[in-house]
């Protein structure tokens, strides 16, 4: 059976991206706010101390929260050489493919200039950077350099060459009137970065967390990803042992941005480098979970491909589904139904009848085969 698996995954699609792409948009679409309701409702203890990493750290520190933006990137990393690599194994010239590849991540840019509200509010004051436009971006650099790179190798490199330039410029480059090393959202040298060179209104005033020099950093995490796809990809390895390195190679990074973290801190808002490396090791964690237990294991137990269905209808529409809760109110429609029974249950039945209406939109779109790719 893995030699079988370790065939097919040279060509087809890996469904163990598929869903856990939809276990990372969960979070976003209500997941973690469906916790922090039950905590306020409950007043447990284990579900307050679970609710507080449903929310953002102020700084410095990290959150499960913290999480869901990097691991996205990471996950669109994995799957370039299969969307890549297989074209053009397969002849595709390398012109057409980079075509595609500026395409997405320029489409990318403008819906994540649609999503802060352009339509809405005109050009004047708009938010260019945006969580769309970094992973865009990010996967604009990191497929374009698994297009013209022919190993791992140097791929490796690049992700070495990127996380040292991050680490000069945030730790020894003196921003001029601060001086090095500072990692504040003022004087530190991605807000310095923003302040001078990034066009509209910056998230943080005096930054931006999806600013220039986090795009930058935050390739290395996609980069990362897509040696997790390659590995994955290839048919040398046994499956079961591709999930053994993914765990231990995972284990490695964030045992590596642990050991760093008391001089060179952990944060989100600024992607140093041991949050990329805390991040893309749990993400690889996570990913050796999925893929053994979706495309090597096989699935004896009834309820394990509902759930899995469940996560799927989610990824496969992951950009469609970050879009439309921008757009659709579903908070409000949710509690068109169910405000009366959350009187006396808590907001957190307004928050479970969102997610399920997502869902079902999802899923129509899903039976449809009606999927938003860019």
């Amino acid at each position: 059976m893995e030699k079988n698996i370790a065939e097919q995954g040279a060509t087809a699609r890996l469904g163990s991206l598929d869903v856990m792409r939809g276990f990372d948009m969960l979070w976003i679409i209500g997941g973690g706010s469906l916790i922090v309701q039950l905590a306020k409702t409950t007043q447990w203890g284990w579900l307050q101390a679970l609710g507080e990493q449903m929310e953002h750290v102020q700084w410095q520190g990290f959150h499960f929260e913290d999480l869901i933006f990097p691991m996205f990137m990471f996950i669109s990393g994995a799957a370039i050489p299969y969307a890549i690599n297989s074209k053009v194994e397969k002849g595709t010239p390398k012109k057409q493919l980079l075509k595609k590849i500026l395409k997405r991540g320029i489409i990318l840019v403008l819906l994540g200039i649609l999503y802060n509200g352009i339509l809405e509010s005109g050009f004047k004051n708009i938010r260019i950077a945006s969580v769309l436009a970094q992973i865009g971006l990010g996967y604009l650099f990191a497929a374009m350099i698994n297009l013209y790179t022919k190993s791992v190798k140097t791929r490796l490199f690049w992700i070495l060459g990127i996380l040292t330039g991050i680490a000069f410029l945030q730790l020894a480059f003196p921003v001029p009137g601060y001086g090095a090393g500072l990692l504040d959202a003022e004087g530190g040298v991605n807000a310095w970065i923003d302040r001078m060179l990034l066009p509209g209104k910056l998230y943080g005033e005096t930054f931006d967390p999806e600013g220039l020099l986090c795009i930058v950093s935050a390739i290395s995490v996609t980069l990362m990803g897509s040696i997790a796809g390659s590995l994955l990809r290839g048919n040398k390895t046994a499956p079961g042992k591709k999930a053994l390195v993914l765990a231990i190679v995972g284990f490695t990074l964030v045992l590596i941005a642990l050991i760093l973290s008391p001089v060179y801190p952990i944060i989100k808002k600024a992607w140093t480098v041991p949050f990329n490396l805390l991040t893309a090791g749990i993400s690889s964690m996570i990913l050796s979970f999925f893929y053994f237990a979706i495309d090597v294991k096989p699935k004896t137990n009834k309820i394990i491909p509902h759930v899995l269905l469940f996560f799927k209808v989610i990824g496969m529409n992951s950009i469609t589904i970050y879009l439309g809760t921008r757009i659709i109110n579903f908070g409000q429609l949710s509690r068109f139904f169910t405000g009366s029974f959350a009187i006396f249950m808590g907001d957190w039945i307004v928050v479970l009848g969102a997610i399920i209406l997502e869902w079902y939109m999802l899923y129509y779109l899903y039976q449809k085969k009606i999927f938003l790719k860019v």
